[in-house]
């Protein structure tokens, strides 16, 4: 069955069901949200690229805020940028706060927007690149088959998701360290749960919202 625009996934829902599914859940189906250090130096960063906008940079065409969506996958966001090579090759660029690191939640976000610009624009977008802002340098991105891959599993989960009547279980490893939903994740308060207890004590999304 072919999905309404208004059921289609937000990208960016992607790269948080990559990085923590309970993360994911919290923001996208709790709208859960809280700032620390880390999302508001992504804010600042992406003060320039979130107001749409295009200019020719050294015969470079620039795209920013650009809307995509694939109606074959149901996928909708923005690109922080898009540039267009001199011949014509969409090439999106996906700014993050951070240094210089491979992060693959990060790859699969900037994976899902290439999808949806081949959709758009019917021409392969094989490279794009994360431009880490506190290192000032760009990591080139390959989408090849592997990657691809993945993307397609994170979407059949984060559908899985959506359709669950529960949160999933915290994950209490260094991924919650710098997290600005740790106070209402409770991930080291809710730790003790193993697998048997999550299955017998299921917490639905509603008793964990604040």
């Amino acid at each position: 069955m072919t999905k309404s625009p208004d059921d289609y996934l937000m990208i960016s829902a992607l790269q948080h069901m990559a990085f923590c599914p309970r993360q994911c859940a919290l923001i996208h189906l709790e709208q859960v949200w809280e700032e620390n250090l880390y999302t508001l130096r992504g804010q600042r960063v992406h003060e320039k690229v979130d107001v749409p906008d295009h200019e020719l940079i050294e015969g470079v065409r620039v795209e920013r805020a650009m809307p995509l969506w694939s109606h074959r996958l149901g996928l909708t966001g923005i690109a922080d940028v898009v540039e267009f090579l001199a011949d014509g090759t969409p090439y999106p660029v996906e700014y993050k706060s951070g240094s210089k690191k491979a992060r693959e939640a990060d790859d699969i976000q900037l994976c899902a927007q290439a999808i949806c610009l081949e959709e758009m624009l019917g021409c392969p977008v094989p490279r794009g690149a994360i431009f880490h802002h506190a290192s000032r340098r760009r990591r080139e991105v390959v989408f090849d088959d592997g990657l691809r891959s993945h993307l397609f599993t994170t979407i059949a989960d984060l559908t899985a998701l959506i359709a669950s009547p529960t949160l999933p279980p915290p994950v209490a490893d260094a991924r919650c360290k710098d997290c600005s939903l740790i106070e209402a994740c409770l991930p080291y308060a809710l730790q003790d749960f193993g697998p048997a207890a999550q299955r017998n004590n299921p917490f639905h999304v509603s008793d964990l919202a604040p």
